[in-house]
């Protein structure tokens, strides 16, 4: 069978990757939100809220964890084709399968030194500097996340290398 280059494409069977479509929207819409609601305030009442900053940034930075499931779910992340496109079919699955292998090697340093980290803000009682919530509220969720896009690297990884070939 040969290989087929699906990038952004869904993988056969479905869309079981909608959920994170889902979050990565409703965070996106968050942040529209808070974002458009502060500038009218602050046009009729020259008062900003500042604290929708501390907000808006932990919802960025959700939606592009949660975007970078999806990307490697359906085959969309980021990558150089050109090099890998010249290759055999067989050679493309193996050097899609290292890149995968080295993007979950990454992740998971992320999620071991993100969950360090927010032991250490749940430890020493961090606040953040704009409401005053503990900090690890807002941190605990990169070792969440990381863990997620592991799961959908994992995914990738077995739809690449299952006996059939086709991806």
């Amino acid at each position: 069978m040969s290989f087929k280059a699906s990038a952004g494409q869904p993988p056969k069977g479905g869309r079981p990757f909608r959920f994170d479509e889902v979050l990565a929207a409703a965070a996106m819409a968050l942040i529209c939100l808070i974002s458009f609601a502060n500038v009218i305030v602050r046009y009729l009442t020259d008062v900003s809220f500042a604290f929708t900053e501390e907000y808006s940034v932990f919802l960025l930075v959700f939606m592009t964890l949660i975007g970078s499931a999806v990307a490697f779910a359906s085959d969309g992340h980021i990558r150089i084709l050109f090099f890998r496109n010249l290759l055999p079919p067989r050679a493309r699955r193996l050097a899609d399968g290292l890149a995968l292998l080295l993007s979950g090697l990454l992740f998971a340093m992320v999620l071991y030194y993100g969950a360090l980290f927010a032991f250490d803000e749940w430890q020493y009682e961090e606040t953040s500097p704009g409401l005053g919530y503990p900090n690890w509220i807002y941190t605990v969720w990169l070792p969440v996340l990381c863990g997620w896009i592991l799961v959908r690297i994992g995914g990738r990884l077995h739809r690449l290398f299952r006996h059939d070939g086709e991806v």
